[in-house]
């Protein structure tokens, strides 16, 4: 009993000792710094994604556009995002990604969906479905998006070149769900055909599809008129003339209030579209003999004066290309010309011209230089035209003809990082009355991505790297070596 005194006066003689009094204050200190820390982490994980998370990606991969912001910050109805994945294995760019959505509106709810443990839930929507994928529902629609098109593989570039190239298409693809989830009535795009025309493809085929735009093959061969619900008429690359029974349908579907894109080509020698460029003819629209030459190195790329770099002026088919700094590229075009007409309805716009000292080369396809010979016409020409007439009862007729199909070329797109895509998708959303809806936006790469510059620039850095900079060293080189020997 005696020694269990001792101890605790000793016990109690320990607390009064300065090393512990210090002791203790640490350990007070020390629990406050916790709890403070454990407070913040709750408030912070409170917070949206968009106040705690920083793109700091080359590329800003998950920075959301301002067209993505403007469509879900300002959502009215609700929209579901179910997550496919099982946990553990969320991929890790879809994570953040979702979580700016969430971040823009209290309409959005990302629900993760184990297929293990809900396969009969995800069979309502798909009979097949891979890891991470997506389904974007609101209301009685839904869109089902795959894994392979969210993180999608050129496999060209890797079947040629043995080069993984990958892109992260996320945004396009949940933004573009959202939308047609939310919208009640898509317009529909007629594609001609009978003539040789081309078919809409690859990557320009997806774009349109995500931007919310039906296509239908249409053939007037055997019908009576247009079809009443077409938005809009392509007619891309005939390789033969429409019959003049086909252009009356045209222009009687014109006279309703109709909208055409027509995109040509150089016409091969003996090849005739009198019919089809009467259409556009009525427009005040016609088309110089040959080829597009430019002698302006500003005009053309890779040293190639037929690979036009035009132009943009200012139109709402335009604009968001100069704004973003896009390009547009036209390999292998038609100079365009417009006349005036005495209809003072109609009024037309060039969207994409040459310099002043562009030429074509009547010689066509058979042309053997690019220097300007007798019988080659001056320019300047346009490249892209649209014009429009004022009917009756308020309505429009609208055309575009843009006069090269390399517009839709894969590798020409790519050129100019999506800058023809993205202009062909205006000139859509424009004559469907869609451009507040419509949806452009790229997918971002995750590998190099092309730059495409001016002849006239390349010709300045070759003189800068080659010759300024290395003459610029010895120069300096030498200097420091005579200081030296002075010494």
């Amino acid at each position: 009993m005696k020694r269990l005194k001792i101890w605790f006066r000793q016990l109690r003689a320990s607390f009064q000792t300065r090393s512990f009094r210090i002791g203790g204050y640490s350990v007070a200190a020390t629990a406050i710094v916790v709890a403070i820390a454990v407070a913040v982490n709750l408030l912070v994980g409170a917070l949206p994604a968009s106040m705690t998370q920083f793109d700091t990606t080359a590329n800003q991969l998950f920075t959301l556009s301002q067209q993505t912001k403007n469509m879900v910050s300002g959502l009215e109805q609700d929209v579901t995002i179910y997550w496919v994945v099982r946990s553990g294995y969320e991929q890790s760019y879809l994570e953040a990604l979702l979580d700016q959505y969430k971040a823009l509106s209290d309409h959005i709810q990302v629900v993760k969906k184990d297929p293990d443990v809900n396969p009969s839930f995800i069979q309502q929507y798909t009979d097949t479905y891979y890891e991470n994928s997506l389904i974007v529902e609101s209301g009685d629609k839904y869109r089902y998006i795959d894994y392979g098109d969210i993180f999608v593989m050129d496999y060209e570039a890797y079947y040629y070149y043995g080069e993984q190239s990958w892109s992260f298409n996320g945004e396009s693809e949940i933004t573009s769900a959202i939308d047609y989830c939310l919208s009640d009535n898509l317009p529909k795009i007629y594609l001609l055909t009978g003539h040789g025309e081309m078919s809409l493809a690859g990557s320009f085929a997806t774009a349109v599809e995500k931007a919310n735009l039906e296509t239908e093959e249409l053939s007037l061969l055997t019908l009576e008129a247009v079809p009443d619900d077409a938005d809009c008429l392509l007619i891309l690359g005939p390789q033969r003339d429409i019959s003049q029974e086909e252009a009356a349908k045209i222009q009687d579907y014109l006279s309703r209030g109709g909208k055409v894109v027509y995109v040509s080509d150089p016409p091969q020698e003996g090849t005739s579209l009198t019919n089809l460029e009467s259409i556009m003819a009525y427009y005040g629209l016609s088309a110089a003999e040959g080829i597009v030459v430019e002698s302006n190195q500003n005009y053309y790329v890779w040293g190639m004066p037929y690979y036009l770099l035009p132009d943009l002026n200012s139109h709402i088919t335009t604009t968001p290309l100069m704004e973003e700094g896009y390009a547009v590229l036209l390999p292998l075009a038609q100079g365009l010309t417009v006349s005036d007409v005495e209809n003072e309805n109609i009024s037309t716009t060039e969207l994409l011209t040459t310099s002043d000292s562009a030429f074509s080369k009547t010689a066509g396809y058979r042309m053997n230089t690019y220097e300007k010979e007798e019988g080659d016409i001056d320019g300047p020409f346009a490249l892209a035209v649209a014009a429009s007439e004022t009917l009756d009862d308020g309505i429009y007729s609208d055309v575009v003809w843009i006069s090269s199909t390399s517009l839709l070329d894969e590798q020409t797109n790519e050129m100019v990082s999506g800058g023809n895509q993205d202009f062909f998708l205006n000139i859509l959303n424009f004559l469907c009355d869609a451009q507040e809806s419509s949806i452009s936006i790229h997918a971002k790469s995750l590998s190099t991505e092309y730059l495409t510059m001016q002849s006239s620039t390349v010709t300045w850095l070759t003189v800068l790297v080659v010759g300024v900079i290395p003459v610029a060293y010895l120069t300096v080189g030498i200097l420091i070596w005579f200081r030296r020997k002075r010494k």
